[in-house]
C-alpha cells in the first residue's frame, strides 16, 4: 500500500475514533526482548473505561493531555539536550512480563516513588488492557505512560496497514485508560525509527518517536551488576535509557542506578520534561 494512501486511512481511523468518543460523551524500541507475532488487527477501543468514565471528559478536564493531532511525519529523538543535567529512564511493559510475578512491577514502581524518580513507561496496548489495575499504580507516582505498539511485534516485518494498526491500537487503549497520557510512540522489535514508522506515527497524531541512546540489554538477564555498570558507562546529560519491567536484575539494579546518577550530578525526569 502506498504511504500516502496509508496516511489518509490512518487519519480517517483517528478522526473516526475521536468522533465515536464525542458521540458517546455527547473524545524504539526493544530488540529480541520477547517480541510476539502480529495478531489480528486491533479492534476500535471503547470510549469509556470499565468504571464508565469518559475519556473525552477526563481529557477535557486536563488541558495537559497528549493533544494528538494527525499530520505530517513524526520526528525521531534519541536523547534530550546535552547541556542540561537531565536523563530519562524509560521502561518497556508488555508481553515479556507474562509469566512474571507482577510483584516485580509493583516493586519497581514503589522504588521509583520512594526515590522520587519519575519514569516513562512504554506500554504494549493489548497487555495493558488486560492488566488495567496496574495503570493507577503507574500514574500514582507521577510517572508517564507512552505507546509501545498494540501487540509488540517485530514492526519492521509488517506491511504498512499493520504498522498503522499497531500504533493506533495502543493509542486508543491509552486514550481510554489514561486519557491525559500517551504523548510519545516507540516501535517494538527494532531500535530504529524507519521512515514508514515516522509517517504512520504522524498520521496517528504523534509528533515524536522516542528512541534511546543507552541500552544495557537488561532483557538478556545479564545480572544486576552488569545492568548497573552498563547504564553508568553509557549515560550522560540528555540520555534516554531503555530498560524493562519483568526482570529481577533490572528491578534490583534500579536503586543503584539512581544513586549513580545522583553522584554524577544527573537528575532523572520523565521524557516529557527531558524534551521540554
Amino acid at each position: 500500500m502506498p504511504e500516502s494512501v496509508s496516511h489518509d486511512s490512518s487519519r480517517r481511523r483517528f478522526l473516526a475514533g475521536a468522533g465515536a468518543v464525542v458521540a458517546a460523551t455527547g473524545l524504539v524500541a526493544c530488540a529480541a526482548d520477547g517480541s510476539t507475532p502480529a495478531g489480528p488487527s486491533p479492534s476500535p477501543s471503547s470510549a469509556t473505561t470499565g468504571g464508565g468514565t469518559s475519556a473525552a471528559t477526563a481529557a477535557a478536564a486536563d488541558p495537559g493531555g497528549p493533544g494528538l493531532v494527525p499530520g505530517g511525519s513524526a520526528v525521531a529523538v534519541a536523547n534530550g539536550p546535552r547541556d542540561r543535567p537531565r536523563v530519562a529512564l524509560t521502561f518497556h511493559l508488555g508481553p515479556h512480563q507474562t509469566g512474571q510475578d507482577l510483584t516485580l512491577a509493583h516493586q519497581l514502581l514503589a522504588d521509583a516513588t520512594r526515590l522520587s524518580v519519575p519514569i516513562t513507561v512504554f506500554a504494549v496496548g493489548r497487555w495493558l488492557d488486560e492488566h488495567q489495575d496496574l495503570v493507577p499504580a503507574i500514574l500514582a507516582g507521577g510517572n508517564e505512560l507512552a505507546n509501545h505498539t498494540y501487540t509488540h511485534p517485530t514492526l519492521t516485518a509488517l506491511p504498512t496497514d499493520r504498522v498503522a494498526a499497531e500504533i493506533t491500537g495502543c493509542r486508543d487503549v491509552l486514550a481510554r485508560l489514561a486519557p491525559t497520557q500517551g504523548r510519545y510512540f516507540r516501535p517494538s522489535g527494532t531500535s530504529t525509527a524507519t521512515p514508514l514508522f515516522l509517517t504512520e506515527a504522524g498520521a496517528a497524531g504523534y509528533r515524536t518517536v522516542v528512541d534511546f541512546d543507552v541500552d544495557p540489554l537488561d532483557y538478556t538477564a545479564p545480572g544486576t551488576d552488569a545492568v548497573v555498570a552498563r547504564v553508568r558507562a553509557g549515560t550522560r546529560p540528555g540520555s534516554t535509557v531503555s530498560m524493562h519491567f519483568g526482570y529481577p536484575g533490572t528491578v534490583a539494579a534500579f536503586p543503584r542506578i539512581i544513586a549513580n546518577l545522583h553522584t554524577a550530578g544527573l537528575t532523572p525526569v520523565a521524557v516529557h520534561d527531558l524534551l521540554a
